[in-house]
């Protein structure tokens, strides 16, 4: 008796953060590889990604350069909305420390800024004149850039005018690189911070680095940072630069927790202290168990000080590569 064709009927994309990691395309090359007739993807989207994309295209304008090449322009009272600003008085503010950024890189403000006059119709009927600005691809950057970054619009049109793309897994890979940068940024932080409160209670640098140490051991279930070293092929650098998101995120919670305990409890010495750092590793290593992580056989992630060199470059590349305002 023949076989039937086999399809998969649940099938996870990278678009389901959580569950799965191939895209789509390679999904499909895979199963016409394997002889598939098709698959089903059961993708657990967040629309958010698409919709922030569309709208920012939605509102674009295109003009023509002095080439009579055709470019992307967006309105600043357009832009406003989108970027989560009610008030029109503190997002100026944004767009002058822009055009400030823009200067401090010798790049003409003119070529990617254009101060306009708009007559908006009243509620009377009557016509008022209003300010607003013409935007090059990079002016939106740099305005991103100088936002409140506790706006997740802000994030979103960081990623989204740096990479010259409207294409949505782009979008998300830079915002999963900037996001992974955040975390290591907020990790190394938190360290920071530890070091100088046990300072202050009797604990010297080296007595900071065996807290932290044995508080790795604790996280990763009896291996030390050497092993774990060892295991992920870290030849230099420290192990947090190497580790996934997931892993850093987890020591910083750690150490957040000991930040606060230790103030909390009035901690000093360094065995009390020690203590502490290794029961909250163990706290936060239970937690992930209980969800089927073990973060010792998780594997190791690109180095965080290359993803800066590379996000560095992007930022650089964009200013170069960006189109400018015509001249009339």
């Amino acid at each position: 008796m023949a076989l039937r064709p086999f399809v998969h009927l649940h099938v996870h994309s990278q678009y389901s953060l959580l569950d799965g990691q191939a895209s789509i395309s390679k999904l499909v090359d895979k199963a016409i590889a394997d002889g598939m007739p098709g698959i089903a993807i059961t993708d657990h989207v967040d629309l958010t990604l698409y919709k922030e994309r569309n709208i920012f295209y939605e509102i674009s304008k295109s003009i023509e350069d002095d080439n009579g090449d055709v470019m992307e322009v967006w309105y600043a009272r357009e832009l406003q909305s989108v970027l989560g600003y009610a008030r029109w008085e503190n997002f100026v503010i944004a767009i002058h420390r822009a055009m400030e950024s823009c200067k401090t890189q010798n790049v003409s403000v003119d070529d990617h800024f254009r101060e306009l006059t708009k007559m908006v119709v009243l509620g009377s009927g009557s016509q008022r004149a209003i300010m607003d600005f013409m935007l090059t691809r990079y002016a939106c950057y740099l305005i991103a850039q100088n936002g409140d970054p506790k706006k997740e619009e802000i994030a979103f049109a960081q990623s989204y005018f740096a990479i010259q793309t409207r294409n949505a897994e782009l979008i998300e890979e830079r915002l999963q690189l900037l996001s992974r940068l955040e975390t290591r940024e907020r990790l190394r932080n938190s360290e920071k911070q530890l070091s100088q409160n046990i300072y202050q209670r009797g604990v010297d640098d080296k007595g900071f680095g065996r807290i932290r140490s044995k508080g790795d051991t604790a996280l990763f279930g009896g291996m030390s940072a050497e092993q774990m070293k060892k295991r992920l092929g870290v030849k230099s650098g420290a192990l947090a630069d190497h580790l996934p998101t997931l892993t850093i995120a987890a020591k910083n919670l750690a150490t957040e927790m000991t930040n606060y305990n230790v103030e909390e409890k009035d901690l000093n010495g360094e065995m009390p202290i020690t203590k502490e750092h290794v029961n909250n590793n163990k706290s936060v290593r239970d937690m992930l168990l209980q969800r089927g992580i073990k973060p010792e056989e998780l594997p190791a992630a690109e180095d965080t000080k290359k993803v800066e060199r590379r996000v560095s470059r992007e930022e650089k590349q964009l200013e170069k590569s960006a189109k400018k305002l015509p001249r009339n």
